[in-house]
């Protein structure tokens, strides 16, 4: 409530109210503030509204306001039942009724201005059947639908023009560029007439150009009527490898089946489908609907703050606790035979559970197998399609797998053979890095003792020596044998070229029709893109009108349920007066006295004869007093008279009495002066 209350603050204090409020001055409003607050809300949504309530009756700001709130479609939370006291509440200026009505009429002010625009065209006039058999009434109310009707396809028209993103701007700058295209065009068309006329025999050579294009234009219509029987003959072959993967499942289901196994599996089908429609589905389309109804509850409730919820959690577990108790106590006063039903109970609560979880599982395994098949019979066609393979049956199947694991032990002998020498290959690395340490220190040490002899880089020196005799002695060597090789060389290279050739024609003569096949095939998937992209541009359009007619039903689903649920209400409530009724007729003219004598008009006439008996006496005893009046007032004069005439009596004798014992006690004190 305090998330709603600083909505409504927020709201109020901006445009256009200005109202610069607080939380704590909001609430201390009083009802005909309220009142007045929430007419100026509805002034702003309907100008008709915008009144000071001051001056008209409570009465007539009521019926306004309702049937205002009531062409905005509000919906005040609680049940139908409470419709009066949210009348009341709205009359009176209620802080319960008011705050959820201006938190809702806040949220979507600009929603509700429309709403309110159209009810002043769109709400229909209920004119009585007798009236509308006059031909004059007649014809102007179905006037007055038509030209409803016309509201209302002009107004969604404004709309569409509203939300197209058109403005007149930009139609305006639309315009003025066409315009100068045109003049564009226009002296371009004059210039190449020019310049055609002085060529010789233009009017003929026109006159072949406008057939050309004519011709290009039927060429185009043709390459699109061939699209279109593509189109139709792709699709003929999908129907048709359907149709044959259905054959095909139906002849798989057939062979080697008796009439008996049939028999047995239509039954079980019989069976498990029977469940399903009697049972199972019923059960949950009664949850899904109530889980609806509930969520169509909660959702037409206001907000709820985190204070509400926890109100609602405290009361939710104060009910289950008693839900408990009396579960306890019903069990501590089962007797055995109960106890024995429950028993049987219980097992058929547990059986019907098992029954359901296991149509579940046959459910799912029915749709796996039927989806393991399908894949099935699409790979089968697949492979069928392929150049040069089959599938493997039977003894070749086995000669397969055979073969698949001679191979593969094979690659495990090979792959052992390759780790074994994978681990030498380390061996020996590890053993090459060793000998170039053991290589580098010997150098170091050599080198060494060359300083200390004074003959630092002989080694290196004789070395280089005999590397390059080494290299000079095999260049020598190769020079002569280089002729040879060479002439060799070019006989196996010519050799190897005319290989080649006669080996790559075949090859290239087949990678020329696979790029012919290849261009053909990027030419086609082109083509179906296109067609798919336009396909999926029409779906989507046709999806988005489907999804707003599926919303404007709900809806109207909705709303009809709604009635419908006021209606029974109704029904009820009348069926419950007639049956009273009906009682009241039945002990009214019922024989028996005793049972007349319970009759609600019984009842009703000894209680007026009571009554009246009752007046008769009190009017009896008004009468007596009346004539007793007069006497009676003159006598209680008298006593009042009497009563004061001894009042006076008793004063005076009061004052004698202390006059006297003033007087004896002045006297007693002179004799005692005297004394002494």
């Amino acid at each position: 409530m305090s998330d709603q209350i600083q909505f409504i603050v927020e709201k109020l204090n901006q445009e256009p109210f200005r109202k610069n409020y607080n939380l704590i001055t909001f609430d201390s409003l009083e009802s005909v503030q309220l009142l007045q607050l929430l007419n100026d809300v509805l002034g702003e949504i309907d100008p008709k509204h915008a009144v000071d309530i001051r001056e008209e009756l409570p009465e007539q700001t009521g019926k306004r306001m309702l049937s205002l709130l009531g062409i905005l479609k509000y919906k005040p939370p609680g049940s139908i039942s409470d419709l009066s006291a949210f009348r009341q509440g709205l009359v009176t200026g209620s802080k319960s009724v008011i705050h959820p009505v201006l938190h809702w009429l806040l949220q979507r002010t600009n929603e509700l201005k429309k709403r309110a625009y159209l009810a002043r065209f769109l709400v229909k006039l209920e004119v009585p059947a007798e009236f509308l058999q006059d031909d004059t009434v007649a014809d102007i109310n179905k006037q007055y639908e038509e030209l409803m009707e016309a509201f209302k396809n002009l107004h969604k028209e404004c709309e569409q023009l509203k939300t197209s993103g058109l403005s007149t701007a930009e139609i305006k700058r639309d315009i003025s560029a066409m315009e100068e295209e045109k003049d564009q065009l226009v002296k371009r068309v004059e210039r190449l007439k020019k310049r055609v006329e002085t060529v010789q025999n233009h009017q003929r050579m026109l006159e072949i150009a406008r057939q050309l294009r004519l011709e290009k234009e039927r060429e185009e219509s043709l390459a699109q009527q061939k699209q279109e029987q593509k189109n139709q003959l792709f699709h003929a072959e999908q129907r048709l490898q359907r149709a044959q993967l259905q054959l095909k499942e139906m002849h798989h289901a057939v062979v080697d089946s008796k009439p008996e196994s049939l028999m047995k599996k239509l039954e079980e089908e019989i069976n498990f489908n029977s469940y399903l429609v009697t049972e199972k589905i019923p059960r949950e389309l009664e949850s899904k609907k109530n889980s609806a109804y509930f969520l169509q509850k909660v959702v037409s409730e206001p907000a709820m703050s985190q204070s509400d919820l926890s109100v609602i959690e405290i009361k939710i577990n104060e009910v289950n606790a008693q839900i408990n108790q009396l579960i306890e106590k019903r069990m501590m006063k089962y007797e055995p035979i109960d106890s024995k039903f429950s028993m049987y109970r219980q097992q058929a609560s547990i059986i019907a559970r098992k029954k359901e979880a296991k149509a579940e599982e046959l459910q799912a395994a029915r749709e796996e197998l039927s989806g393991t098949e399908r894949q099935m019979l699409h790979k089968t066609s697949q492979a069928q399609e392929l150049e040069g393979s089959e599938v493997l049956k039977g003894e070749e199947l086995k000669h397969y797998v055979n073969k698949l694991r001679s191979k593969n032990t094979f690659y495990k002998k090979k792959r052992l053979e390759i780790a074994e020498i994978t681990a030498e290959y380390g061996i020996l690395q590890r053993t090459e890095e060793l000998l170039k340490q053991r290589h580098e220190a010997i150098q170091q040490q050599l080198q060494a003792i060359e300083d200390k002899k004074g003959i630092s880089g002989y080694s290196y020196t004789q070395e280089e020596l005999e590397r390059v005799s080494a290299v000079k002695s095999e260049m020598d060597e190769m020079k002569g044998r280089t002729l040879d090789d060479m002439s060799e060389m070019v006989k196996k290279l010519n050799a190897l070229v005319a290989e080649k050739k006669a080996s790559l024609a075949p090859v290239i003569k087949e990678l020329r029709q696979l790029r012919q096949m290849c261009q053909e095939l990027t030419q086609e998937r082109d083509e179906k893109k296109i067609q798919y992209d336009s396909c999926a541009a029409g779906l989507e359009s046709n999806r988005s009108t489907l999804e707003q007619e599926v919303k404007g039903l709900l809806e109207e689903c909705v709303q009809e349920e709604s009635n419908y649920r006021y209606i029974n209400c109704m029904k009820r409530n009348l069926e419950i007066q007639l049956e009273r009724a009906k009682e009241e007729m039945k002990t009214y003219v019922s024989p028996d006295p005793q049972k007349r004598r319970k009759a609600i008009r019984e009842q009703y006439t000894r209680m007026i004869l009571e009554q009246e008996n009752l007046g008769k006496k009190l009017r009896e005893k008004q009468k007596v007093v009346r004539e007793s009046h007069g006497p009676n007032m003159k006598q209680m004069k008298m006593w009042q008279d009497f009563e004061q005439l001894m009042e006076c009596k008793r004063e005076c004798f009061l004052k004698q009495q202390n006059q006297t014992a003033i007087g004896q006690v002045i006297q007693e004190g002179g004799k005692d002066r005297l004394v002494l």
